[in-house]
């Protein structure tokens, strides 16, 4: 393959605009990497809960742009045969572009999840949810460590490649595909969220048309944080109430 495919995930001091990068992961040619940093702002109780890892655990760390793993991952970015893998990449090209690192090519397995789902079967596209929901073997990923969750990303990348190694009969023509996915607002089918969980979304434009247009005038005014597909829900819903 002349791809070479670059697995991270971060962990943040929360999901707001001021947030920050505090844990980096990746495996990169075989080779694992993960360190903690001191994040210019602190951790959120919200961050605290879901990592386990707290202020105390950041405060005697280098900080990320003064790392060795930093100018790694700058010089990885840079090289135009790298492609990022992420879950939701949207939230960690994001998050590293607030650091000042610049991501050129990338795979969000999420999309591609969703995009080799297209009759919504699966309820939910969470990579903790999929691990489980795809039964992948994975052993030794603690939930929302970024470590953890690099290799359970490996594990359904693999997943999502042998599919469409099915359809497509290319490796690099498969990451073409996903980088192309990756790239194209995606229609969602379900929500996995609120008071109508789990339910098609064309089941409720029929029962209540106007939750649609409220949750639409939401994503449209949730400009500044990219971790809720705000893209793809705003594609979707305007094009479900047009």
């Amino acid at each position: 393959m002349q791809s070479k495919l670059l697995f991270l995930d971060t962990e943040t001091t929360g999901r707001e605009e001021q947030d920050r990068i505090f844990q980096v992961a990746f495996s990169f040619e075989g080779k694992e990497k993960s360190k903690l940093f001191k994040p210019p702002v602190p951790l959120s109780v919200e961050a605290m809960e879901a990592t386990h890892y707290t202020n105390k655990d950041v405060k005697d760390k280098e900080a990320f742009q003064e790392s060795a793993l930093y100018r790694e991952l700058e010089a990885l970015l840079s090289d135009p045969s790298v492609v990022l893998v992420a879950h939701n990449a949207q939230f960690d090209i994001e998050m590293l572009k607030r650091e000042g690192l610049e991501v050129k090519r990338f795979i969000d397995t999420l999309k591609v999840a969703q995009h080799l789902d297209p009759e919504a079967k699966l309820g939910a596209y969470r990579l903790q949810y999929l691990r489980y929901a795809l039964d992948l073997e994975v052993k030794d990923a603690p939930a929302h460590d970024a470590l953890g969750d690099v290799k359970v990303l490996k594990a359904l990348f693999e997943r999502l490649f042998r599919k469409l190694m099915q359809e497509l009969q290319d490796d690099e023509v498969v990451i073409k595909k996903m980088e192309e996915i990756s790239r194209t607002p995606t229609e969602i089918k379900r929500i996995s969220f609120g008071k109508y969980q789990g339910k098609l979304l064309v089941e409720i434009l029929e029962e209540d048309r106007g939750y649609l247009e409220w949750l639409l005038k939401q994503k449209e005014q949730d400009t500044k944080n990219p971790h809720d597909q705000n893209e793809d829900w705003i594609y979707t819903l305007r094009r479900l109430l047009r």
